[in-house]
């Protein structure tokens, strides 16, 4: 059967039916009142049944979004309502939270020694858990420039030229990961590189930093370097993903967000950024 009476969706949860009765009523299981009557779509319910076991008795984590900032990503959680706060401090922040159970969902962008993302990082962190990643968007990595690109900058080894400025990013930064792979892919120590004594903190500040003069360079997305009018140099095309808890993404918060990236109000904001892909917003990137 589709859907089961109130006894019937008891019987299989080997609840009372006054126990049931009572979950129904506080939106805690998938339940319908159809003319004055309780009834469970059976799939549904099977599924969070599932989800239920596989949670373990894991206490319900705060609506919060940790881990890497983006600047499309901070506008759909505004503008979807989803509720969701946000707490920028870097991937390897936000895997963090998820791990603690401080955060609902982690941005990551966090690229492995085979040319992945996420995926290897995620199950190191965490393993054996229930995990999603769903695709936000691929971004355009590279270097931001002033405009017209003056010093002629056109590799990640050209950051460690004699008397070059460059802005980095926090050590726990997905981009600051990045940049250190390519660096080492090239054949560059990071102590080679001259960075500013203060890291930017967020993709805005590295082409702030840019912008003012305070740098001559620094390594952070398309997006920033057009909002700016600065010059930029693509590297590295990434997946930026969000990593939850499965059943954490059938909640509401990020069922609201979701549901928002896939209006045209979002796919136009992204184009008008620029440096995003979004035709694969919402899929699953990996299922552990």
């Amino acid at each position: 059967m589709d859907v089961w009476t109130l006894k019937e969706a008891a019987q299989f949860l080997r609840l009372s039916e006054r126990a049931l009765y009572d979950l129904a009523r506080a939106r805690r299981l998938p339940a319908a009142l159809v003319g004055g009557k309780w009834v469970f779509p059976a799939e549904a319910l099977r599924r969070w049944l599932v989800d239920q076991a596989e949670a373990g008795g894991r206490a319900a984590p705060p609506p919060i979004l940790a881990g890497s900032h983006d600047p499309l990503l901070d506008w759909a959680v505004r503008q979807s309502g989803c509720g969701l706060a946000l707490r920028a401090g870097g991937s390897l922040d936000g895997l963090d939270a998820l791990v603690a159970g401080t955060a609902l969902v982690a941005a990551l962008h966090l690229r492995d020694e085979e040319g992945g993302f996420n995926e290897a990082a995620v199950r190191a962190a965490l393993p054996g858990a229930p995990l999603v990643g769903l695709t936000w968007a691929w971004r355009e990595q590279g270097l931001i420039t002033p405009p017209g690109n003056p010093a002629g900058l056109s590799a990640i080894a050209d950051l460690a030229r004699p008397g070059l400025r460059v802005i980095g990013r926090q050590p726990r930064a997905g981009s600051h990961v990045a940049l250190v792979g390519l660096l080492s892919d090239a054949g560059v120590a990071l102590r080679d590189v001259a960075f500013l004594p203060e890291p930017a903190l967020a993709e805005d500040e590295v082409a702030a930093a840019v912008l003012r003069g305070a740098a001559d360079a620094g390594f952070g997305i398309r997006a920033e370097a057009a909002r700016a009018a600065l010059g930029f140099v693509p590297l590295l095309r990434e997946r930026f993903d969000l990593v939850l808890h499965r059943r954490d993404a059938f909640e509401a918060p990020m069922q609201a967000l979701l549901a928002f990236a896939r209006t045209p109000l979002f796919a136009e904001r992204a184009a008008r950024m620029g440096g995003y892909d979004v035709t694969e917003t919402g899929r699953v990137s990996f299922n552990l």
